[in-house]
Formats: structure tokens, C-alpha cells, sequence
């Protein structure tokens, strides 16, 4: 007869006799512990290594950062240094200087003057030249056009009032009507002369200039037209006109004592220095155009507070020898408690504001009736 199964399964024996089974040990150790580990241990355990690996996972990027950022950079090979060029505005400034004196050295050179040309253009050291020296001569020499023609050349035009210039028999003036006097004739005359200068890096961070051809005589530069002022018609300046009297008030104290008393003149604000010691004895306001005004109607008024207006006046101021001379002043005008107050001596007349041309309308006009 077989066996009866039953349901309960024999424990085996424990490899060693003096560990205890579960079954023998007591209900809190059978129940809550495992190979020698508690169960909340256990628990533990696990919460940490999980955030230790969320941990690692966050601060991936920033350690592949770090580490990238920890590697040394190779440094780029320098860039090859490049010669500096002079400033525009310098070296326009300092061709100019350079042409002036090289102008006052072309005037008054003559035979044996070559390497003092060559200094400044080279190549006349192999020229020959005629005359004799210092015949001629170059005053006032200012410059009067400059142009750049290149990167690093100017084409700079010198004035000259060429002294000295005496008509020989060979260059005697012609006779015949409507010719031309030959520069022999014109002496004393002011002539222009164009000079080709470059510029170079020199020594020190310096601007180095030559010329590349020696002065060209040209013809005076072209008069520009004179621009539309906004101010009316020059008129006699009338004693009675309150302008008249404010202006020459402020003009005597301006010329003939030296700034004293200057301020009763001047508009709250308004600061200006005359001219010191000073330069005349008196002061005679001769005519005044005035702003907007066309009619010649006198003004005997004033207008309202904070009114202003601006002046061309020309007057005689006799100097200290009692000579006569003319002026032009340019003045701005501001009205306050019945009289006219010195707001600023201004710099140069003001001009007019061109008009602009009125737009052309987009809306098409009524069309043309139509023709029976």
C-alpha cells in the first residue's frame, strides 16, 4: 500500500547545527530577517542606490563639462602683424604742412637750391635749376582746397602771394586789347599751386610725407554762390528803433570798454567775453537787416516777454589811431520787460530753409467729362 503524501514538506537539516532554522528560532526573527539582514536594512539599501544612480545621471553633463573645460587649449598660432596706416585726418593735416613748405621752398629756389627741393621731392636732386635764389618769394601761404586722391595720397592746393616778380624784357606785358597780363606782369599776386603728397608708416608710429611731382600752378578755386540769408534787406539803422539803441549799447561796451558794464546788456543766462584791452575808442551802428522783415516801416516798440529775433548789423568802429573800420555782427535779440536784451553773438548769419516741393497727391483727380 503506498504511502500517504501529505502536504507538509520535511525541512532539510542546517549544514551546521548551530545556526538556527527559521522554524526554531522565534516569531521576530523568523519573520523579520533574512541571511542575517532586516528587511527595513534591506529597503534602505535599495532608496540609496537608486539616488546614487539618479545622482551619477544628473551630474553627467557637468562632469563632461568640467572635463572638457579641464583640457588645456592649444593656443592659435599669432596673427602676422601689419604695418599701420597714418589716420585720415592726420595725415591730411600733416600733407598740408608738408605742401606748404614745400611751396615756400619752390618759390624762392633758384641755381644751387636743388637738394633743398629734394628734400622734399627726391627726384630734383638731378634737376638743373635757373634764376636766383630767393628772387622770388612765397607770403602768406595757406592751404585753400585738400582732397584725397588715394588711400594714402592728397592733392593739397597752396595760396601764395608770390613777391618779387618783376616784367622783364622778355616778359613784358602784352600790349594788344583784352590780352591776358603774364604772371610776370601780375606780381604780387596771389597764385595757387597743387601738390601730389603720400603718406607712409615712419619711425616711431610718425607720419612719413614725400611729394610725387613738383607743385602744379592752377587756377584759383571756383567762388561759391552766396547762399539766401533769413534776414530782410539791409536798412539804415534808425536811433529811434529800440533795436538800434540795444545794439549799440551792447556793442560800445563789447569794443570800446573792455567788457565793463557788458552784462546790463545780456539776456538772463547769456555769457560773453569781449575782447581785451580793448580795441576801439567808439562805436557807430550803421545798418540792420532783420529777420522776416521786408517793409521799412520804424519800430518804435517792443513786443512781448521771451520774443526773439536775430540781426545782421554793420558798423563803423574807429580804432585807437582813428581810423574807421567796418564790422559785421550777427546777433540774436530777446525781449523781456519792454526792452530788447543780448541772447548770444552768434557765429555765422543764419541761412533760409529751403522749401520742399509739395507732395504729389495719390488720389486721381475727377475724370474728364466725356466729349459729345
Amino acid at each position: 500500500m503506498s504511502p500517504v503524501l501529505t502536504g507538509r514538506r520535511k525541512q532539510a537539516a542546517p549544514a551546521d547545527p548551530q545556526l538556527p532554522t527559521a522554524w526554531e528560532t522565534g516569531p521576530e526573527l523568523a519573520a523579520g530577517s533574512v541571511a542575517g539582514w532586516s528587511t527595513g536594512a534591506q529597503a534602505n539599501s535599495a532608496a540609496l542606490m537608486r539616488w546614487l544612480v539618479w545622482g551619477l545621471i544628473a551630474l553627467g553633463p557637468l562632469l563632461g563639462a568640467l572635463a572638457y573645460l579641464s583640457v588645456p587649449a592649444t593656443s592659435a598660432a599669432p596673427a602676422p602683424k601689419t604695418a599701420p596706416s597714418a589716420p585720415a585726418a592726420a595725415g591730411g593735416q600733416g600733407a598740408s604742412g608738408f605742401a606748404t613748405l614745400f611751396v615756400a621752398a619752390y618759390l624762392s629756389a633758384g641755381r644751387g637750391d636743388e637738394p633743398k627741393l629734394a628734400a622734399y621731392y627726391p627726384p630734383a636732386a638731378s634737376m638743373q635749376l635757373d634764376g636766383v635764389s630767393g628772387q622770388h618769394r612765397g607770403e602768406q601761404l595757406t592751404v585753400v582746397r585738400l582732397r584725397q586722391t588715394d588711400n594714402a595720397v592728397w592733392s593739397v592746393t597752396v595760396a601764395a602771394r608770390v613777391t618779387g616778380a618783376q616784367p622783364t624784357a622778355t616778359t613784358a606785358p602784352s600790349t594788344q586789347p583784352g590780352a591776358s597780363p603774364s604772371p610776370a606782369a601780375a606780381g604780387d599776386a596771389v597764385r595757387y599751386f597743387q601738390v601730389p603728397v603720400a603718406t607712409a608708416p615712419g619711425a616711431g608710429g610718425a607720419t612719413a610725407y614725400t611729394a610725387l611731382a613738383l607743385p602744379a600752378e592752377v587756377a584759383a578755386p571756383e567762388r561759391a554762390k552766396t547762399p539766401e540769408l533769413v534776414y530782410g534787406a539791409m536798412r539804415q539803422a534808425l536811433p529811434t528803433d529800440p533795436r538800434t539803441q540795444a545794439v549799440t549799447s551792447f556793442l560800445t561796451a563789447y569794443l570800446t570798454k573792455g567788457g565793463a558794464e557788458l552784462d546790463r546788456y545780456l539776456a538772463p543766462g547769456t555769457r560773453l567775453t569781449a575782447p581785451s584791452p580793448a580795441p576801439y575808442s567808439g562805436v557807430a551802428v550803421d545798418q540792420l537787416a532783420v529777420e522776416g522783415e521786408t517793409g521799412g516801416e520804424p519800430v518804435v516798440s517792443v513786443p512781448g516777454d521771451g520774443t526773439a529775433l536775430r540781426l545782421l548789423v554793420t558798423l563803423r568802429a574807429t580804432g585807437q589811431d582813428g581810423v574807421r573800420l567796418p564790422l559785421t555782427y550777427t546777433l540774436t535779440l530777446k525781449a523781456r520787460a519792454g526792452r530788447w536784451e543780448i541772447a548770444s553773438l552768434d557765429g555765422a548769419p543764419a541761412l533760409t530753409t529751403p522749401t520742399p516741393a509739395p507732395a504729389a497727391s495719390g488720389a486721381p483727380g475727377p475724370a474728364p467729362a466725356p466729349t459729345p
